[in-house]
This record gives structure tokens, sequence and C-alpha cells, in this order.
């Protein structure tokens, strides 16, 4: 066992690229860390690693054991999902990716419930606002709101979410009620996007009579972080385009005021992303289960209050 936990944390460490963050992933120290993959490197007589005071880069043999490594841990994890099929008792640990606002809103609530349901489960929920890499980060189910580019991945669709754009009363005191798509780029309207290294150019994608319209907004404020956004937009400095159930309860207290209702925002696609291989593990599935039930029905709660 303490071979394959060397393996386990050699493999944080080099899709990581930072060992600190590795322990902490792990929830280890940093010493027992560096210790695996020492003791890892002593075993096979090689370097893995490049080591100085502000980097850790693989070495070519680093390189070469991460591909073997890899397959070693995936026939362990069928194994024991074979293994939790027989005892129905499905075990270990999942890495779950997310958008901050699903996450914090509609997945990381329910997640001690599926923990008491499910003891021998442990969750690592990791949000972010940005794309994520779901082999290279090492991650056994990445939830996503749009339009995933990798079609290698499995999807599992689960819901058309609504989408609204909303501004604050105290901005539209003062910038006026916008009501048709062109307002939002005359000059006299600030848009707050939503902005990440190597995203698109920005467009809100709104129906119009005609069709859906891609309208180009742009303003003097972005960010990578969908709740700051939000919170700007509660402080009056423009408006922004939201999934209802992030914005719903500021929506019923009026802090939040709907805009543009004639071209509304067309609905983004909910879904969670997965390898064929992964969706097999007893517990990814049982895990996508119940958080797609949970999900669905919080969503249309959401709806009918």
């Amino acid at each position: 066992m303490a071979y394959l936990e060397n393996i386990r944390t050699f493999l944080r460490v080099y899709e990581l690229g930072n060992m600190s963050a590795a322990a902490r992933d792990l929830r280890i120290s940093s010493a027992v860390a560096s210790s695996r993959v020492s003791q890892l490197e002593e075993h096979l007589n090689v370097r893995l690693f490049q080591r100085t005071t502000r980097a850790l880069s693989p070495t070519e043999h680093g390189n070469l054991f991460y591909r073997g490594a890899t397959k070693i841990i995936e026939a362990v994890e069928e194994a024991e999902a074979e293994i939790s099929n027989v005892t129905r008792s499905p075990r270990g640990t999942l890495f779950v990716a997310a958008p901050i606002g699903m996450g914090q809103r509609l997945i990381a609530p329910a997640i001690p419930r599926f923990k008491k349901a499910n003891p021998l489960i442990d969750i690592r929920l990791r949000l972010s606002d940005r794309k994520v890499d779901l082999t290279g980060e090492g991650l056994d189910a990445a939830f996503f709101l749009g339009l995933p580019e990798d079609s290698t991945l499995k999807i599992r669709k689960i819901a058309d979410c609504t989408r609204v754009l909303c501004a604050s009363p105290d901005y539209i005191a003062r910038k006026g009620m916008p009501v048709t798509s062109e307002e939002l780029t005359s000059g006299k309207h600030d848009c707050l996007n939503m902005r990440y290294p190597g995203a698109p150019e920005f467009q809100w994608p709104l129906q119009t009579a005609n069709g859906v319209k891609r309208v180009a907004v742009s303003g003097p404020f972005e960010s990578d972080h969908g709740d700051v956004l939000t919170g700007w937009a509660l402080e009056g400095h423009g408006i922004v385009l939201k999934p209802v159930f992030e914005v719903a309860d500021y929506l019923k207290s009026g802090r939040l005021v709907p805009v543009v209702e004639n071209e509304p925002p067309i609905p983004v696609q909910m879904g969670c992303l997965y390898t064929h291989r992964r969706r097999q593990d007893p517990k990814v599935r049982l895990f996508l289960e119940f958080m797609v039930a949970h999900i669905q029905g919080s969503l249309a709660a959401m709806a009918g209050r």
C-alpha cells in the first residue's frame, strides 16, 4: 500500500505541478509528499522531477513514468470498483469540479447528505468558473454550464437553465431601463462580463423576434468569478447575465430587476462531464445519479415558488 500511495502522490504532484498543492489536495504535509516522491525516485533509481527554489517540472523519466503510473492506478481503481460492485459498498475518493455559482448553491449543500448515505465515499469538491481539464487534473466528474468543447468526454445532461439579464434598482434609476438589445451596445449601459484566460470574445445570446441574436457587450468591469459579477450588479455597477437559480433570491426581494425582458437570454445547458471509464466506477455512478436528482429537484422547486 505504501508503494501505491507513493505513486498516487507522484501523480498529484505531476498533475498539479506543485508539491504544496498536491499535499493540500491529498490532505498530507508537504514534507510527507516530498518524502513519498523521494522514496519513489530511490526505488526507481531515477529523478522524476527537476526541483528549483521556484519551480518543479517533470524530467523525461517523470513523463515516462506518469504514463505508466496512470495505468497502474486506473487498474487498481477498476479492481476496487469491481469489488465494490460485488460487496455493494462503493468506496474511495471522488474528485469533482463545478462552476462557483452552481457548486455553492446546488452541489455543495447536498454533499453532506450524500456522505451520510455513503460513508465510505469521500468528496473533494473544487469550485472554479474557468474551464477545467478533466483528465489532466485527475477529476472524476466536472459539472458545467454552457457547451463543452471536448467531444471525447461523455456528457450527462441535467437541465436547460433559464437565464436573466438584470440590474439593481439604483443602476436603473441612474442609467434608465434598457428595453431592447440595441440599447446594450449603444454606449448608455455598462455590462458586467465573465472573462478568464483563453475565453473567447464575450457575447450575450438573446432570443429576438428574428431568432437568436448574439450581442457583443462591453463594460468597465470583468471578472473570472461569477459571484463577483453578481456583487457588482447588486452594488449598481452594471447589467449582469445570470442563470435564474443564482439570482432567484435577489429577484424575489427586488434587489435585482429583470431588464430587456422582451429579448431574454437563451437557456444554458447544465450537465456533467466524465470519461467513459469513470462512468463505470460505481461510486461515480452513484454520485451522479444522486446529484442529478437533487439538482433537478432544486431547480423545479425554484421555478415553482
